[in-house]
């Protein structure tokens, strides 16, 4: 058939032993699909290799009892691309129309190769979103981004990357100075900032009043080749703890989302939930004094364009865990994250000792490695600002906030002429 299944508008696209029920990725007249069975054995399919939600690639999703589930948020997709849950709203709730995956092309089966349809393959072109804010846009250099921990700067020239132009870093006696001149250089939070225009946003203050005598811990700087943007919307996001932390934290955590508020600030917003999670580190958990399920309030904190804050307050045991996070964009194909954690009682101790610290370290390293393994399977250059771009629902009201936010940045630091 191979001959004139292809004179006949069919493609054939992978050997049928090779298709299973783990996606498998590939690309027809330019569009990136994805090809599974749904169960062992059973009928091949195909579909666009794009959740409609954050437009994470289905090819790292897994099947699960017959559906398709997507890696980052556990939207389940049938054989006919219906989307049949959505964790985050809970059993029953209805999906929204926009929630299931366009159709995909036919698929045969034939000479021991699995055929689909070239043109309606190539009908499924267009979905990537057009508006993005990439790494390298303009508009980023009226904002300051960190650029280097402040040990890594020293006597002798230190060479960073910001919005895909280098500089050259050294100190001056206490000061930090750069070789081409930007708006400003700073120090904060043991981090040097690095603003290349006059920025239209500062710095926030938080935490600095409430979290001074916190015992701080540094994360190793890592990299991502995913967007400065989409590292700030996961960092927000609530709803792919689940799944993308099943082995950290996640697998204590509840699917569905609870109605949370937005309280909206200068250049950024805040939000205050409340959660219940397994705490078996709790001494009083080991003497009987509380039961491993308790409270939590997390706090979330994002000011424009890339500077965020979690403050995990544990309502039971009295433990608090702030975590700064900050992402500095390299270039378009890369970013490096900065995080920072400020403890306090945890393990019951007022000013944890150094193997305390160095085991909530080292449990956040493995949280964000999990974060970062998703990102490098993701194909977006940038963070889609416009919201009819990707598909919002209840539990996304954060990432809603935050792509608002840079889209008002963005304006104004086009609007407002540059020194």
């Amino acid at each position: 058939m191979s001959k004139a299944a292809d004179q006949a508008g069919w493609v054939a696209v992978a050997p049928a032993a090779e298709v299973t029920t783990r996606p498998h990725p590939i690309e027809v007249e330019g569009v990136p699909l994805v090809v599974l069975r749904l169960r062992p054995g059973g009928p091949a399919v195909a579909f666009a290799d794009r959740c409609p939600h954050r437009l994470t690639p289905l090819s790292a999703a897994s099947v699960q009892g017959g559906t398709l589930r997507c890696a980052y948020h556990g939207w389940e997709f049938d054989t006919d691309g219906r989307c049949v849950e959505l964790p985050s709203l809970g059993l029953g709730a209805s999906a929204p129309p926009r929630a299931s995956l366009p159709p995909g092309p036919r698929v045969r089966e034939v000479d021991g190769a699995v055929w689909l349809r070239r043109d309606e393959a190539a009908a499924l072109a267009g979905g990537a979103p057009a508006d993005l804010l990439t790494n390298v846009d303009a508009a980023l250099a009226r904002a300051w981004h960190p650029v280097a921990l402040s040990s890594e700067v020293g006597a002798q020239a230190h060479e960073v990357t910001l919005l895909g132009q280098p500089w050259s870093l050294r100190r001056a006696g206490r000061q930090v100075v750069a070789d081409l001149a930007p708006y400003g250089l700073r120090e904060r939070w043991g981090l040097v900032w690095l603003a290349p225009q006059r920025p239209v946003v500062e710095l926030f203050d938080d935490p600095d009043a409430e979290d001074e005598a916190y015992v701080a811990g540094w994360l190793p700087p890592a990299r991502t080749p995913a967007p400065a943007g989409l590292v700030a919307d996961n960092f927000l996001d609530v709803a792919h703890f689940p799944f993308v932390h099943a082995a950290t934290f996640g697998a204590g955590e509840e699917k569905v989302v609870p109605p949370y508020d937005v309280i909206d600030e200068p250049s950024g917003c805040r939000s205050m939930q409340e959660q219940w999670f397994d705490n078996p580190g709790d001494p009083g958990v080991a003497a009987g004094l509380r039961p491993v399920r308790q409270r939590r309030r997390a706090t979330y904190i994002y000011r424009a364009p890339f500077l965020l804050m979690l403050r995990l307050e544990e309502l039971d045991a009295g433990a608090v865990k702030t975590i700064l996070f900050f992402a500095q964009p390299e270039s378009l194909t890369s970013t490096r994250i900065y995080t920072k954690m400020l403890l306090c009682g945890v393990g019951g101790v007022q000013r944890p000792d150094a193997d305390v610290v160095a085991r909530e370290v080292a449990f956040e390293e493995a949280v964000l490695a999990e974060d970062l393994a998703l990102q490098r399977q993701m194909r977006l250059v940038g963070l889609p600002l416009r919201l009819r771009d990707e598909l919002h629902v209840r539990a996304d009201r954060l990432g809603v906030a935050l792509r608002r936010k840079l889209e008002q940045f963005v304006e104004r630091a086009r609007a407002e002429p540059a020194p």
